[in-house]
């Protein structure tokens, strides 16, 4: 559950920063196809950090079963 927070909290923030960087970084007037392409590239670095990460971490290590310790 923790992990999940951690990890929204993450892509919310890096989808921000990216947001206000490509929207002061390109230059202005913006109209609506500027939005859509700072938009896409904001959804794109999220969704790498996103597979990055779970590709990364470890899961938990499944419980042996009673059984399997009685023997």
């Amino acid at each position: 559950m923790t992990r999940s927070i951690a990890l929204a909290a993450g892509m919310l923030m890096l989808f921000a920063a990216t947001v206000g960087i490509l929207l002061n970084v390109m230059p202005g007037p913006h109209g609506r196809t500027d939005y859509l392409v700072i938009g896409a590239a904001a959804t794109l670095l999220c969704l790498v950090l996103l597979f990055v990460v779970l590709l990364k971490t470890p899961t938990k290590p499944e419980k042996p079963d009673k059984r399997d310790l009685t023997d």
